[in-house]
């Protein structure tokens, strides 16, 4: 009998907690940063309304539908459409492995807010980058990292669904919830720290822009985790009387709500420290380290957020290792355990390249890229808009529409007004604005 979530609770903690990772905690901040703080969040939840819900709700219906991994879901539906199952997973392989490598990041610094690292708590921003960028170039240490958390991944996954992923879901959820609310109520009462909440809650709308609009779809497109084939996994595991719009609709709010925390975690401290909110990606290990030192009780706050980064990154890496864990374990018929000691060695092995290539193996570069950069550009950029592009064509144009309609209103209930709605989204809306990212990335728009 294959496996189920628990009940609803865990369900939808299992599924936000795949949603919301490193994308809602460290990305989010720095992109609407670069993009006028108010006015890119209003676009942010425009398109999670828009084209997010949707592209979940589908995935969910695949899932449902089927009880199958993403591969074996889009076989049994149409044969034709299976490699769009494969897509994901190979995604979800080639995300995980160089995410690990980020993830490690958030463990080292995590040990070392604990053992009070005099470095990590200077207020010399200029030590902090060079710190950081002698730790990610060192041979071996980002290694030992990214194996830690690799093998607690492994670990939670190799349990299963209810033992290992539920459960831990049930823990980390809210304790993420937890450290998130202390951390922004303390950096909203720093001096000068409501600067940075009307910069993120006041709009200014002469800083839109047709690239804040992209940024802001591609934001909420990548921030719930849509065309990995987790979602389609996860889904597999609803209990029969699980309602999957109510679940898209609680883990859409569930992860816009840390990404507005996130937010309103950031900018206050930012501004209070008196640096730009366009700091960019070294917001995270360059520029708040330096802030947190400044601030009384400097270990403490700088320790709870690094707590905070790696709940966050184990939550998506257990979903992204249970989507390829489950694949092999059902397609290739290995045992639950064998499928999941090969899902963790050949991430390593791909995080093993994807480290080396930030320092000791410079030379590996693919298109001017490191290997590690390379990694994130073609399934950030490509691959999972992709998926989710092909999955929104299956579901609005070639899965039988009764069994879709099956999926949101069992039992022979009738449809909800939003019904209609939701289907002219599916099929003509979201594959248009996914298109339009694929013609940004080429450069055509």
């Amino acid at each position: 009998m294959r496996a189920t979530f628990g009940g609803k609770v865990g369900a939808v903690l299992v599924t936000a907690g795949s949603a919301v990772g490193l994308g809602n905690i460290w990305r989010f901040p720095y992109v609407a940063g670069e993009h006028g703080g108010g006015a890119f969040l209003l676009l942010y939840v425009a398109c999670i309304l828009l084209m997010g819900l949707p592209l979940m709700i589908s995935e969910f219906s695949i899932g449902t539908a089927t009880r199958k991994n993403a591969v074996g879901a889009f076989r049994q539906l149409n044969k034709r459409w299976a490699g769009v199952g494969y897509l994901g997973v190979l995604s979800s392989t080639l995300i995980l492995g160089f995410y690990l490598v980020v993830a490690g990041w958030t463990a080292e610094y995590m040990i070392h807010s604990f053992v009070n690292d005099p470095i990590l708590h200077s207020t010399d921003i200029t030590m902090h980058q060079a710190s950081f960028e002698r730790f990610i170039t060192h041979p071996w240490k980002p290694l030992l990292y990214a194996a830690l958390f690799s093998l607690g991944t492994h670990l939670i996954v190799s349990l299963g669904v209810k033992e290992g992923i539920e459960r831990a879901a049930k823990v980390m959820m809210p304790l993420l919830f937890l450290f998130l609310i202390i951390l922004t109520v303390h950096s909203i009462l720093l001096p000068g720290g409501m600067e940075g909440v009307r910069f993120f809650l006041r709009p200014d709308f002469s800083k839109i822009s047709i690239n804040s609009v992209l940024a802001a779809v591609g934001q909420a497109f990548f921030s719930l985790s849509i065309g990995l084939g987790t979602m389609i996994t996860y889904a597999s595991y609803f209990k029969k009387n699980t309602s999957i719009q109510h679940t898209a609709v609680e883990v859409t709010v569930l992860d816009t709500l840390v990404a507005v925390l996130s937010g309103m975690m950031i900018f206050p401290a930012v501004f209070s420290a008196g640096i730009e909110p366009t700091a960019g990606p070294s917001l995270i290990f360059i520029t708040l380290p330096s802030i947190f030192s400044s601030m009384p009780l400097s270990a403490v706050w700088s320790s709870i957020f690094f707590v905070l980064l790696v709940v966050a990154a184990l939550t998506s890496t257990i979903s992204m290792h249970e989507s390829v864990t489950a694949y092999l374990h059902e397609e290739w018929r290995m045992s639950r355990k064998a499928a999941a000691w090969s899902t963790t060695m050949l991430t390593m092995l791909i995080a093993l390249f994807s480290s080396l290539s930030l320092g000791a193996w410079q030379w590996m570069k693919i298109c001017g890229l490191s290997l590690f950069d390379a990694l994130d550009y073609l399934t950030a950029n490509l691959m999972l808009p992709a998926g989710g592009l092909f999955t929104c064509i299956f579901t609005g144009w070639f899965m039988d529409k009764a069994l879709f309609r099956e999926q949101l209103y069992p039992n022979g209930v009738q449809p909800s007004p939003f019904y209609r709605p939701l289907r002219f989204l599916i099929r003509y809306f979201c594959p248009v604005i996914v298109t339009m990212i694929f013609l940004d990335t080429l450069g055509i728009i």
